[in-house]
C-alpha cells in the first residue's frame, strides 16, 4: 500500500510518499508548479507512481521522515533510503548523478551532462533536474548555473539558497577547512 506523510521543516512543510518499492515523492508543499500543492496533486502523483491508493500513514513513512528531520537538524549529510522514482532512463541517470554531488558542493548543468556521458545535453539535464520527484534526498538544489548563480528550483530560490547554506553550515570543521 502506498503511504504518505507531511513533515514540518525550517523551510516549510514537506510531503513524503512511498510504497513497498521505496520512496516515490519528496516535495515541498506550496511549490511553484514543480512542487506540491495541498489540492491533492501530491497524493494523485504518488498514487500514479506507486500504482495504488495512498493512505496517510506516519508509521510507514517513519524512516524517511526520521532521516529528513536529521538532515534539517544538521545531524545527517547522506540518506540511506530505497528510492523508487519514476522517470525515463535519461532522467534516472541525471538523478543518480545528482545523488553523487557531495554535501556543501554544487555542480553546473554542464558538469552533470558531462558526468553522465552526454556533454552536449545540459538543457536536457536542466529539464530532468526540474522533474526530480524526490527533492532534498536527491539533491537537485545542488545544481547551479555555469557561472555559479542560483537558477530555478521547484521549491523556490529562497529554499534552494537556504538548503545550500544549511549544508555548508552542517559540514564538520575539518571538511570545511580543506
Amino acid at each position: 500500500m502506498a503511504y504518505y506523510d507531511v513533515i514540518d521543516t525550517p523551510v516549510g512543510p514537506l510531503f513524503v510518499g512511498g510504497s513497498a518499492e521505496g520512496i516515490h515523492r519528496v516535495a515541498f508543499l506550496d511549490g511553484d508548479g514543480h512542487g506540491v500543492r495541498e489540492d491533492g496533486w501530491s497524493i494523485t502523483a504518488l498514487e500514479r507512481d506507486a500504482g495504488e491508493a495512498a493512505t496517510h500513514d506516519p508509521h510507514a513513512a517513519a524512516e524517511v521522515t526520521t532521516q529528513l528531520r536529521e538532515y534539517f537538524a544538521g545531524e545527517r549529510s547522506t540518506f540511506s533510503l530505497r528510492l523508487a522514482a519514476r522517470g525515463t532512463e535519461f532522467q534516472r541517470r541525471v538523478w543518480s548523478a545528482l545523488s553523487e554531488i557531495p554535501e556543501g558542493e554544487t555542480r553546473s548543468y554542464g558538469q552533470i551532462a558531462a558526468r553522465i556521458g552526454s556533454p552536449a545535453a545540459s538543457r536536457a539535464v536542466g529539464a530532468a533536474n526540474g522533474q526530480n520527484p524526490i527533492a532534498v534526498v536527491v539533491p537537485c538544489h545542488r545544481v547551479v548555473g555555469a557561472n555559479g548563480t542560483l537558477t530555478g528550483y521547484g521549491g523556490g530560490l529562497d529554499r534552494k539558497r537556504w538548503l545550500l547554506e544549511h549544508e555548508t553550515r552542517s559540514l564538520p570543521l575539518f571538511a570545511a577547512a580543506s
